[in-house]
């Protein structure tokens, strides 16, 4: 495995991170928790050190998943990746309203964007006891709040790191000019992005600003939710719950045209004995500013199979193919 700094930070995380968003089951149909333990485990022994998880992800579900894998794992070998801001629990509305969904249960929620003072606090102590440890790597704000100062909710993750419960401040979905309004707070040390080669619009601004600020960028959704795998065909079939179903980048058009571009680029995977998926995640982490590529897993041979793409070595000429049809795409 690779391990590689958070922007200026001596925090080092593992270039492919496990993503534990389809752990919590949410928007995924369903989840096997032994599975999904085993998962995280089994990513753990071939060099996987790092998780990434959220409250909102099975509201608690993911964050309790990764509590017990990491229970026979040492915790200063694993670096514990959470969010806040996303909240499904409050009594009244406040901040953003972000979508309505169901729990595991099928039970209606509604989700807001809220990142106030108080509500930071109390979403990390909840954390920390679902995650089951005294302090988290890092601390990532999910998606921007309108109706809250940036500067408070930094604030409030600024206490948190002076009482040794957060390690590391970072954002996720945040613009440029978002990066630089917290910054003037504390130290941002990294952005979580979405970015595949199907969906690469963070390299218009994004990437540019957090290279030359020395930012990491976490690229998430790498394989495009699965369908970089090369494993879905135009008639594929979702289970019930399953976000992908509406997806734009699930309609049979979108997914016959991004299977034309798996096709050009399958002799690569091939010569070197390697799934699309382990050849996509390579090719992820080897584009500029791009610091580490998060890949989910529901079982123990899928979360194995994303750590071994570590071990593909592209040439010169090898991405420079690649990124030639990423562009023609």
């Amino acid at each position: 495995m690779e391990y590689r700094n958070l922007g200026n930070s001596d925090l080092q995380v593992s270039a492919i991170t496990f993503g534990a968003w389809a752990a919590g089951g949410w928007m995924w149909g369903s989840t096997d928790r032994k599975e999904a333990v085993e998962a995280i485990q089994a990513s753990y022994d071939v060099g996987v050190t790092s998780i990434d998880t959220a409250p909102i992800y099975g509201q608690g579900t993911s964050e309790e998943i990764v509590g017990e894998a990491v229970r026979k794992i040492s915790r200063d070998k694993v670096q514990l990746l959470t969010k806040f801001g996303m909240r499904w629990d409050l009594n009244s509305a406040k901040g953003d309203f972000a979508m309505h969904t169901k729990d595991n249960n099928g039970k209606a929620l509604d989700v807001y964007r809220y990142a106030g003072k108080e509500s930071v606090i109390y979403e990390c102590e909840q954390s920390l006891k679902r995650l089951r440890t005294d302090y988290i790597d890092l601390y990532q704000i999910h998606w921007p709040d309108s109706t809250t100062l940036i500067s408070e909710t930094f604030e409030a993750v600024s206490r948190l790191i002076e009482q040794g419960k957060v390690r590391y401040a970072g954002v996720c979905n945040y613009s440029s000019a978002q990066i630089a309004e917290a910054e003037q707070t504390l130290n941002i040390v990294s952005n979580q992005v979405a970015f595949s080669m199907v969906n690469r619009g963070i390299e218009a601004e994004t990437v540019p600003y957090c290279i030359k600020q020395n930012k990491s960028i976490l690229a998430y959704s790498p394989l495009q939710r699965g369908l970089l795998t090369g494993k879905i065909h135009s008639s594929y079939t979702f289970q019930e719950g399953d976000h992908r179903a509406s997806s734009p980048h699930f309609q049979p058009d979108f997914i016959e045209k991004t299977n034309v571009l798996l096709d050009k680029i399958k002799p690569i995977a091939d010569s070197k004995n390697a799934s699309l998926g382990q050849l996509v995640l390579r090719w992820t982490i080897e584009r500029p500013g791009i610091t580490i590529a998060l890949a989910g897993a529901r079982n123990a041979q899928q979360a194995i199979q994303n750590a071994q793409s570590i071990d593909i070595q592209l040439t010169t000429e090898e991405i420079e193919t690649i990124n030639q049809l990423v562009e023609g795409f």
